[in-house]
């Protein structure tokens, strides 16, 4: 996909900061550090548009980009910090999970899953959450350059084997180092999209 304009438009703490455009939104779930915002510029091709940092936790507001004045990618709070403290971690999980129940405009729900190991436990919570909103839904694993090629098939068996995916749930693989993926990613983004309108 050819992006022509890509820039973050709205940090929202609360349901009266979304954007009311009408664009479809493609939501990034995952565990903290998972590389939720890495991926997302490596979609628009930008080094620097969404923030990132190898400390977890720094996500703490629904992030939106918009894109080609089409679409929004939402970048979420990461689930899964320990070091956030328990009032803080219900706070963020309330919020969130307002947000993708009661948001009617989410297209797609894209979930990270380190693609190295197999699903933890609150990555498997969230997968059989996440699927019971019957919104679309695709997992990515993320930092395929970690694993050798020959590997790469077997790790994402075993996330599927782990969140106990059925056979209809897409489960593609992703490099934010090398970009591998990225035409993979957006065909399945503009697919589901096409097939709403």
């Amino acid at each position: 996909m050819k992006i022509i304009s890509a820039k973050c438009t709205i940090s929202a703490v609360g349901p009266n900061q979304y954007p009311n455009t009408g664009y479809p939104e493609i939501v990034m779930v995952g565990r903290s550090n998972v590389g939720k915002s890495s991926l997302i510029n490596s979609l628009c091709a930008r080094r620097a548009l969404a923030r990132t940092s190898d400390q977890p936790g720094k996500t703490q507001t629904i992030n939106y980009f918009a894109i080609n004045e089409q679409m929004y990618l939402v970048d979420l709070p990461g689930y899964g910090y320990a070091g956030a403290s328990k009032a803080k971690r219900s706070e963020w999980g309330e919020f969130i999970t307002n947000y993708l129940r009661n948001r009617y405009i989410i297209a797609l729900i894209v979930h990270l899953i380190d693609l190295r190991h197999d699903p933890m436990k609150n990555d498997k919570n969230a997968s059989e959450w996440l699927m019971k909103l019957n919104i679309p839904y695709v997992i990515v694993g993320t930092k395929a350059d970690k694993i050798s090629r020959s590997r790469r098939p077997a790790h994402i068996a075993a996330i599927r084997k782990g969140l106990m995916l059925p056979a209809h749930v897409p489960a593609l693989i992703y490099s934010s180092e090398t970009g591998e993926g990225r035409d993979e990613l957006w065909h399945h983004v503009r697919s589901v999209i096409a097939g709403q309108k």
